[in-house]
This record gives C-alpha cells, sequence and structure tokens, in this order.
C-alpha cells in the first residue's frame, strides 16, 4: 500500500523519516490502518506520534461487519481517537480451547459477580463453549437486569438463569447450590477498591472471606468439579485490608482442597487466580482519567512513582478460563502481566490522546498515596517460587500450604469478630492470619510490629 492514496490522503511507510516528513507539513492527525496496529507494538511504535502531540486515529477492523456479536461492528464507517487500551494492549493470547470446552460443554457453570466487569466477561466467554446453561449470580440488581437483556440479544441460543444473591448469606448460597447444583463455578464476587476498605474492614472480612468461604463450602457440599476463585495482586505482601483479606480467602480455599484431596482424590478442584488491575474496570483509574479529562480537568494521580500492572478484561477472562483447566487443585495461578505503567506517563498520554497537552491544556495535581496505597505492586511474594505451565502466560506461585483445621478455627473467630464491628480487632486478627500483612499509610500501622 506504500505510495498508494487512500480518499487523497498518501499511504506513509512507519520509519524514522515519516515524523521529519510530518512536522514540515503540519501535520496534525494521523489514521492508523487496524491491520497496522496488530503488527506493531502501539506503545512504543506511535509514542513518538503522542509526545508531539499528533493525534492517531484508526477505525475497527473491517471483518467486524460479519460479526454481528462484534462491538466493533457498532463502529463501522466512523474514524475514531485511538484509545489509551489500544496502546497498552498486548499480542493476542492463544488459548487451548479443546480443554476449556471439555470443562465448560454441557455443564451447569455459575459466576457469582456476574454482572461485574471481571464476572461478565468471563459469561461472554463462557459462551463459545456451549454451556448446558449459566447461572448469573449478582447482589447489584439494576447491573444484572441490563445484562441479562445484553446477553438474550448477544446470545439467544444460550440459556442463562439470573439469580438475585449476596454471597456474604450462607443460607441463600446453600438454596441455590441445592436447587441448580453448579458443575464449574467462578467465583468473581468481591470488594476490591482499596481505600474504601481500608475504612470498612469488617465489611471487607464478610464479603471477601465469608462470601469466598459460604462459596466454597456450598461447592463442596453439592458436588461442584470446579471452583475457580479470582484473587489479586495485592494478595502478595498486602499493606491493605483488601489484599489481606483476598489472602485469607486464598488460604481458605487451598487449604480446604488439600483436607478433601486427602480422602478423596475425585473431590471439588479449588484453583485462585491472581492478576492485577484491568484496564476500563468499574471504579478503575482510565474510566476516571477520562471523565476528568472530559470536564477540563485537574487529572489527579496520587503520586509522580505510583506503578501498576495492567491487562484488558477479555485478556484476564481468557488467562483466568484457560488458569481453570491446568489446575489439578490446590494451586494459585499468577499470570505475565507485563511491563508495569507509570501512572503519571499514563495520565499525559490519556490527555494527549484526547488532543490537549498535558499540564498546558489540562493540568495534573498530586493527591498524595491513598490509604493501603503503595507505589509499586508486586505479583509474586519474593519468598515464593513459581513453576511453568503449559502457558507461557500463566505460571504457578509456590505459597507455603497451611492446615485447614486451624486455619478454619482462625477465620470462623475472624468472622465472628466481624460481625462485632471491632475494627482494629479485626485487622489484628487479619494480620495473624497473614504476617506478611504490613500496612502501609494507614491507621492501621500501629498494630505492626516496629
Amino acid at each position: 500500500m506504500h505510495g498508494f492514496e487512500v480518499a487523497g490522503l498518501p499511504v506513509l511507510q512507519l520509519n524514522e523519516k515519516l515524523f521529519d516528513w510530518m512536522k514540515a507539513r503540519k501535520i496534525q492527525h494521523v489514521i492508523v490502518s487496524p491491520l497496522k496496529m496488530r503488527e506493531i507494538n502501539p506503545a512504543k511504535d506511535l509514542q513518538i506520534f503522542i509526545d508531539h502531540n499528533i493525534r492517531i486515529l484508526t477505525t475497527p477492523y473491517f471483518t467486524s461487519v460479519d460479526n454481528p456479536n462484534d462491538i466493533d461492528a457498532q463502529r463501522i464507517g466512523r474514524i475514531d481517537a485511538i484509545r489509551i487500551e489500544d496502546l497498552l494492549e498486548r499480542p493476542e493470547i492463544e488459548v487451548n480451547t479443546e480443554n476449556v470446552r471439555q470443562i465448560i460443554q454441557d455443564k451447569v457453570v455459575l459466576v457469582s459477580g456476574a454482572a461485574g466487569s471481571i464476572g461478565s466477561e468471563l459469561v461472554r466467554q463462557i459462551q463459545q463453549y456451549n454451556p448446558q446453561v449459566t447461572i448469573l449470580l449478582e447482589i447489584a440488581e439494576s447491573p444484572l437486569h441490563d445484562l441479562s437483556l445484553d446477553l438474550q440479544k448477544q446470545f439467544p441460543e444460550a440459556r442463562f438463569i439470573p439469580v438475585i444473591a449476596d454471597v456474604r448469606d450462607k443460607e441463600r448460597i446453600e438454596q441455590i447450590f441445592n436447587e441448580l447444583r453448579p458443575d464449574v463455578v467462578y467465583h468473581a464476587a468481591a470488594y476490591k477498591h482499596v481505600p474504601l476498605m481500608e475504612s470498612y474492614p469488617n465489611e471487607a472480612v464478610r464479603a471477601n472471606v465469608l462470601g469466598t468461604k459460604n462459596m466454597a463450602d456450598m461447592a463442596v457440599k453439592y458436588g461442584t468439579e470446579r471452583f475457580v476463585m479470582i484473587s489479586t495482586d495485592k494478595a502478595v505482601n498486602p499493606t491493605n485490608i483488601m489484599g489481606a483479606s483476598k489472602r485469607i480467602a486464598e488460604i481458605y480455599v487451598q487449604s480446604l482442597f488439600h483436607k478433601l484431596q486427602k480422602k478423596d482424590p475425585n473431590c471439588t478442584k479449588f484453583i485462585t487466580t491472581r492478576f492485577g488491575n484491568v484496564l476500563g474496570s468499574n471504579g478503575s483509574v482510565i474510566p476516571y482519567f477520562r471523565k476528568q479529562i472530559a470536564a477540563g480537568g485537574p487529572v489527579t494521580v496520587t503520586h509522580p512513582e505510583i506503578i501498576r500492572y495492567f491487562m484488558t478484561i477479555p485478556e484476564a477472562c481468557t488467562l483466568v478460563m484457560e488458569a481453570s483447566t491446568l489446575g489439578n487443585g490446590g494451586e494459585i495461578f499468577v499470570f505475565d502481566m507485563g511491563k508495569p505503567v507509570k501512572i503519571l506517563d499514563l495520565a499525559r498520554n490519556m490527555i494527549r490522546l484526547a488532543g490537549y497537552t498535558p499540564e498546558k491544556d489540562i493540568p495534573i495535581v498530586f493527591t498524595g498515596l491513598r490509604p493501603g496505597e503503595k507505589l509499586y505492586e508486586e505479583l509474586l511474594n519474593q519468598k515464593e517460587l513459581t513453576l511453568p505451565t503449559s502457558n507461557s502466560k500463566i505460571m504457578i506461585a509456590r505459597v507455603r500450604e497451611f492446615d485447614y483445621n486451624e486455619v478454619s478455627r482462625l477465620i470462623d473467630l475472624l468472622i465472628e469478630t466481624s460481625h462485632q464491628d471491632k475494627s482494629f480487632t479485626t485487622v489484628k486478627m487479619m494480620k495473624q492470619l497473614v504476617p506478611e500483612y504490613i500496612s502501609k499509610n494507614s491507621i492501621y500501622e500501629q498494630l505492626d510490629p516496629k
């Protein structure tokens, strides 16, 4: 295509001379073809344009025209500004779809937190493997209603059962498992926002620990084949309530599996998946920055040096699906999150992509680290080792194993304490269960050894 014209515009080769040519002609926009976006590394190859405030535009893949379920099909005929997600997206992940099909096809699959960012994408990806029925377990009524309508339109042949329920309600969860008998469970329901949970540790324990315990116990009681828990990189050397609560949930399901396996090799297989931030998830930094830019700023960043790992929601869910087939039970899978992203650079790039100049058109303001927040997220505890799997993007974390009877006793005490609303007592017990939990920028630092 080099040397040709499209609609009177020249097609140019992406090389070092290109920018000088553009600068001489005061070019303000470039259109990058979707195929070129697949060939290049957008984060590296397009950065020069962003740095010189040249807006990058692209079109959807024209193959989307033939696929009405493809969200890009709605954008056909439009030339849109490139999104920050396009710059951070990595090469498509290859998955052993046959393995996934074996555990899902004709099965009853339950997804908790089904209307959330991860849960709803899991539900959509599950449909390509033809489950018998998908149970959508969700506490939020309106999001579940919206999801149900979307799914009916997108998958008219598939069967869905929307269920309003709270994972903290043991009797209600038992009723659902007894009635619907799920074969496979993806447990994505959780409280996830670090600063909020720092203010409400008892709620974090009830949702993330008690909720997981209820789901896991009922999976065992009613013969679920496979239980996949969605965890977080914040469970590694946690510095906040949210991360510590997820680590305790990990400990519970892992120790429960090891206890069951000794008596019955065909028991429910419990598998845990850990990953970092997902692009565009509810309440995450990218939609937040977008709103701030649309309002004219300022864009607020907590600290100039803060970094985070990111992956797209579909990428995270694809790896969850793959990990659920790799596990024999008791594993904690860690995903390759790629290179960390500096949040300040992310903010500047988003401002430039919107057609503004950072610090000139849109100010950036530093607000200070929030309670429980740390500068650098870790994917693995430094004391842990990892084992490779057949997928290079997925590793198995070698973690300390716990005795179920002791863990179960302490977790029951923790849950009982959480109902007394004594925050400091609750957090102190969490630190006993997870000794590596050291608070950061939090009122609970006083509970840590000096």
